[in-house]
């Protein structure tokens, strides 16, 4: 099974997309078609994730941020719309802080907990044991997703629809998991948390949550960027929708990045 360390497509305006932790620029293989039909995309894999760059030296709260900015160097956009899920949710607001983003529309953003929030780190050994598990069935990845119970098993905790992802994506996302270096990042997130600047995001932004996320539970998991961080952003609730929005219901994911992307975006 292969994996890229960038995807590029379409025309249009540029248009940055940043998956979550342990997933791929794959995660948004769903929407592109309907992106791609307006924007110029650029959905790299995230350093330290199956297919993009290694971590290398220290980890640091900036490492994802600066390989997506040498990321966005290398295809010329200076500035552009920035969409991230979870982590990439996180990276993308780090790019508003830094004048990359012309908007920044995040599908539930991680590192949002209330700073004594111990779910904080409940999903940090979450991460730890879910990687340990996949790693154990990585190997078998083709034959648990040809039965329907087995694509519902793996997809459990990202989405609550999963009848329309194709099989070998649902393979790739689990063979992804076990290939990330999932504990350096979730050691140094564990130490040194999170943190924005809300008066170096001057951008548009929107943050979007389903109220079924069983990863990052609505509304707790905000609680930081509802008070502190972006207080200012345009929320909205997806009903009965999960952790990744792009994979769960694709066809208003994209609608909702294409709304608010284009109108930042207008001469």
């Amino acid at each position: 099974m292969s994996f890229t360390p960038v995807h590029r497509g379409g025309s249009g305006p540029p248009l940055v997309l940043l998956h979550g932790f342990t997933d791929t620029w794959r995660t948004w293989e769903l929407v592109l078609p309907e992106l791609e039909r307006h924007r110029e995309v650029l959905a790299p894999t995230l350093a330290g994730h199956a297919g993009g760059p290694p971590l290398a030296g220290e980890v640091s709260d900036a490492l994802l941020a600066d390989a997506v900015e040498r990321a966005m160097d290398a295809a010329g956009f200076e500035i552009a719309d920035v969409v991230g899920n979870s982590l990439g949710g996180y990276v993308a607001l780090q790019l508003a802080e830094r004048g990359r983003a012309r908007s920044a529309l995040a599908f539930a953003p991680a590192g949002g907990w209330a700073v004594d929030d111990p779910a904080m780190g409940e999903t940090f050994d979450y991460f730890i044991a879910m990687q340990r598990g996949v790693k154990v069935l990585a190997g078998q990845a083709d034959r648990i997703v040809a039965s329907p119970e087995g694509r519902r098993n793996a997809t459990r905790f990202i989405v609550s629809n999963h009848e329309h992802i194709p099989a070998e994506l649902i393979a790739h996302m689990m063979v992804g998991v076990a290939r990330s270096e999932v504990a350096p990042l979730v050691e140094y997130a564990r130490g040194a948390g999170y943190g924005l600047d809300p008066e170096r995001i001057t951008c548009p932004v929107r943050i979007v949550w389903g109220t079924a996320d069983l990863l990052l539970g609505w509304p707790s998991a905000a609680a930081r960027y509802r008070t502190e961080w972006v207080p200012g952003a345009e929320w909205i609730e997806l009903d009965g929708v999960g952790h990744c929005p792009q994979l769960d219901v694709p066809v208003e994911a994209a609608q909702l990045i294409l709304d608010f992307s284009s109108a930042q975006s207008r001469p």
